[in-house]
């Protein structure tokens, strides 16, 4: 029986992925950066997790994202209480996650058609 992975081609996945970059459709961008399945936000002006406020995310709440999964490099930090307090409160689930995981997760819930966010940070 032959068994073939048949990914999406009409949205944002990622193709592939190194220390700090990822291979989106035939192209390679640098972190930061914001991926959606049908955004892409390659001037995001965000530093590391613990820099992360409320106005470094604006443009990744005005995707209306159900989940945001935030991939660093490892060791992994996690956004300030305030962060969480503001994603909890609008309800957004929040992921932090080493950078080839948070990439594999959000293929995974895009090609499920959730509304996810990946949030890149060098």
């Amino acid at each position: 029986m032959k068994l073939t992975l048949a990914a999406r081609t009409d949205i944002n996945l990622i193709r592939s992925h190194g220390a700090g970059d990822v291979r989106i459709r035939d192209a390679t961008y640098a972190a930061p950066l914001i991926v959606g399945a049908e955004a892409l936000v390659t001037d995001w002006a965000a530093g590391g997790a613990t820099s992360l406020d409320a106005a470094m995310l604006e443009p990744v709440l005005s995707l209306a994202p159900e989940v945001v999964i935030v991939g660093m490099p490892a060791p992994v930090k996690w956004p300030s209480a305030d962060v969480r307090a503001l994603l909890g409160a609008r309800r957004i689930g929040l992921e932090v996650m080493e950078f080839g995981a948070a990439c594999r997760t959000y293929n995974v819930l895009a090609q499920e058609d959730r509304r996810v966010i990946l949030a890149l940070l060098p």
